[in-house]
């Protein structure tokens, strides 16, 4: 396994925000974790990346333990991430965006002699066109329709050679056919390079279209996992998550006003 969450716990006060989450992740695979706001998605996301230290258990990425590190330094051990709002320098071009993470991989940013706008340039290229963005290379970012501005953060997040890729409601704030298109060049590159993706996401359609696993979460604790088909089927997620009064009934909603 790449990743091997096990037993995580995180109180805040009275409220319990995970407990005893456990799930592992093997390379190349897409794992999602869904559940009602407040489940402890985010708490569980933000404690395998180093945002917060969980009370109790661990968290092991490649064999190595990593709990409670820095997100700086969870990062350096191979764990890219994205954001539910874009991270990108709005007021850079597209490349530059690419150099600046790469520059920082590498190390360079104290680097007082170089010329930081060749740095790099060839590699940033190369990143770029495997996420379709060679024509914007020199585009300013804040020029860009979201949906690139989104691919622009996963390139962005890519320069780091990541083992592992968090992706924290990767397709917020997209149109349908956009969210469908990052979720598939995702897939894509997850598979081609063995990068592991562990997401959070609200839209129903990109989880179960995508995900090889899901992890239900419902006030902290995992109710189910599986595939999509055993996750769709079980009568418990039906009840508290995918029933008519929840996720299902907004998702019919929407596409009948798209309709």
């Amino acid at each position: 396994m790449l990743l091997s969450v096990q037993g995580l716990q995180k109180r805040f006060g009275g409220l319990v925000a995970a407990k005893d989450v456990s799930f592992d992740l093997a390379a190349g695979e897409l794992l999602a974790i869904i559940g009602p706001n407040g489940a402890g998605k985010s708490t569980t996301f933000n404690m395998v990346g180093g945002q917060l230290r969980p009370d109790t258990g661990r968290v092991m990425l490649a064999g190595e333990d990593v709990t409670g590190l820095p997100p700086r330094l969870v990062w350096r051990k191979g764990v890219g991430r994205t954001f539910q709002i874009a991270q990108t320098f709005v007021s850079m071009s597209v490349v530059e965006n690419v150099q600046m993470a790469l520059i920082s991989f590498h190390e360079r940013t104290r680097d007082l002699t170089a010329d930081a706008t060749s740095l790099y340039r060839t590699e940033a290229l190369a990143i770029l066109d495997g996420v379709g963005l060679t024509e914007m290379a020199d585009r300013s970012v804040s020029e860009l329709a979201y949906g690139d501005v989104k691919r622009v953060e996963l390139a962005v997040a890519l320069a780091s050679e990541p083992k592992l890729l968090l992706m924290d409601e990767p397709t917020a704030g997209m149109a349908p056919r956009e969210r469908a298109q990052l979720m598939e060049l995702t897939a894509s590159i997850a598979r081609a390079r063995k990068i592991g993706v562990l997401f959070t996401e609200h839209d129903m359609d990109a989880v179960f279209g995508h995900a090889d696993r899901i992890v239900v979460l419902v006030r902290g604790e995992i109710i189910a996992r599986g595939t999509p088909e055993e996750v769709r089927a079980d009568q418990r997620v039906k009840q508290v998550y995918l029933g008519e009064t929840g996720v299902q009934a907004a998702l019919k909603a929407r596409r009948a006003a798209q309709a």
